[in-house]
């Protein structure tokens, strides 16, 4: 793909290519749901014109021909525009209105629910992004339980962690009540070792 995205470069100009490293940027990952590497987004200002998931160069070269010799598009969505939210996205029992000393105490409830926790897009069953979908793989691959919370549910504890933790991306784990980190660092755990003595410890 990255051969077709330089002739492409080439043969249009005015538009320009740019190339990012999915676990590198998480953060921008996460603003675009990338689900799949590769995954190829065309963008005009903040409007999404197209999204291109895998390597599929035939797509690739045609919307780029499309798009670059257009002087209008109806936008898919608008890039700084946050989706609509659906009714039934959040839990009867999650507050509407609560208090910062409120919601401290609750996401302390919520770390410390059980010894490995996994604060993810979705569930389990039905991960809603790609890299919450990997974390449950490789906790399912090195046999651990965990109990989950789907953030996507609970806009204040999403945002609680995010500044709690210090970390702006999901999925988080958390063992034994503390902050592990993301996908990347979980990964990374795994390989030396040092996973599997935290979850024993």
């Amino acid at each position: 793909m990255n051969a077709v995205a330089l002739e492409l470069a080439k043969k249009y100009p005015s538009v320009l290519f740019l190339q990012i490293e999915a676990e590198a940027q998480a953060d921008i990952a996460e603003s675009f749901d990338i689900e799949a590497v590769p995954s190829l987004i065309l963008l005009r200002g903040h409007t999404l014109l197209q999204r291109i998931s895998g390597a599929d160069a035939p797509a690739l070269t045609q919307a780029v021909a499309k798009f670059a010799t257009l002087p209008s598009v109806v936008p898919q969505s608008r890039t700084d525009l946050a989706p609509a939210k659906a009714s039934n996205t959040v839990d009867e029992d999650v507050p509407m209105d609560e208090s910062p000393a409120a919601l401290e105490d609750r996401m302390t409830r919520l770390i410390n629910q059980s010894k490995v926790v996994l604060f993810m897009k979705g569930s389990p069953g039905a991960p809603q992004c790609g890299f919450s979908r990997r974390m449950v793989g490789l906790l399912n691959d090195q046999k651990v339980q965990f109990a989950h919370y789907d953030i996507l549910r609970d806009e204040n504890v999403r945002q609680g962690l995010k500044k709690r933790n210090d970390w702006p991306t999901f999925p988080q784990l958390i063992i034994n009540g503390e902050f592990v980190g993301g996908l990347d660092i979980v990964q990374e755990m795994v390989e030396n070792g040092e996973f599997a003595q935290a979850v024993a410890a």
